[in-house]
């Protein structure tokens, strides 16, 4: 790894935990006079899904400029260009390594076995992007799931607010939660597992080596059955409120339902 993208690592790892830290309390105040009124453990995941949203629309947002202007990571998905990438694939390490140390440190409130997998799964995969600047492409285009994260805090920031499941803000973040979820985690798969079965045989693949190819497939089945759960949850949920099933009760997800996981939903990084 370069000099550089262990800087971006690092500094984005004392950047978000300075946004969780410092800046989220206090713009959370501004925005949401309700947050001073939270128990300790609730403002403790406040904090993390702001900073969650953040990190998502940063890299989010990163990701589709890449897909739409990098052409020399679009023209070879495994040997590309991967400078742009690797900043990308740095910043979302450091909040991956940011989020285990939160993770583990909390672990009573807000730990999940669930999150520690696709976690190490992802920092695994991504490692080698950025050693060798491998699969930038591939890398790339997993991280365009990051998009549905704003809209998975957003239904917990709703429901620790006590806003009723019925109420028009918390079906619309839903059902929008959904759709995002599934557009980006979901339906991409059949594009994504073909571009993957192409590269096959190719002297491209071979040059990654079995280390590099077995840390890249594994790491992606991983991902992609961890999110196919979080979906079936997610709309199942979304079932129950549109057919009036949810009910107007406020109450934390004993069953997961209309959420991608019952404690710590961040979404996060695949």
């Amino acid at each position: 790894m370069e000099t550089r993208e262990l800087s971006v690592v690092a500094g984005s790892f004392v950047g978000f935990q300075l946004l969780f830290s410092v800046v989220s309390p206090r713009l959370s105040l501004v925005v949401t006079p309700d947050y001073k009124r939270l128990p300790p453990t609730k403002l403790t995941e406040w904090n993390s899904r702001l900073v969650s949203t953040v990190h998502a629309l940063i890299v989010g947002l990163f990701c589709l400029y890449i897909l739409w202007f990098d052409d020399d990571v679009n023209a070879n998905p495994v040997w590309g260009d991967p400078n742009l990438v690797k900043l990308n694939v740095a910043i979302t390490c450091g909040y991956l390594l940011y989020d285990l140390v939160l993770l583990a440190c909390n672990w009573s409130t807000m730990g999940d076995s669930f999150f520690v997998c696709h976690h190490l799964a992802a920092l695994y995969a991504y490692g080698y992007v950025l050693t060798r600047g491998v699969l930038p492409y591939f890398a790339n285009f997993r991280l365009i799931s990051e998009l549905s994260t704003p809209f998975v805090n957003q239904r917990w920031f709703y429901e620790v607010l006590k806003y009723p499941r019925s109420h028009r803000m918390v079906v619309l973040n839903g059902v929008a939660m959904a759709v995002v979820f599934f557009a980006v985690r979901i339906a991409v798969m059949p594009s994504y597992w073909a571009s993957v079965f192409v590269t096959f045989g190719t002297p491209e693949f071979e040059r990654l080596g079995l280390g590099a190819q077995v840390a890249w497939i594994t790491s992606c089945i991983a991902l992609d059955v961890l999110n196919t759960i979080w979906m079936y949850k997610i709309a199942r949920g979304c079932y129950k409120v549109l057919t009036g099933r949810g009910g107007r009760k406020v109450k934390d997800d004993s069953d997961g339902s209309f959420t991608a996981d019952k404690k710590h939903a961040n979404n996060h990084t695949d």
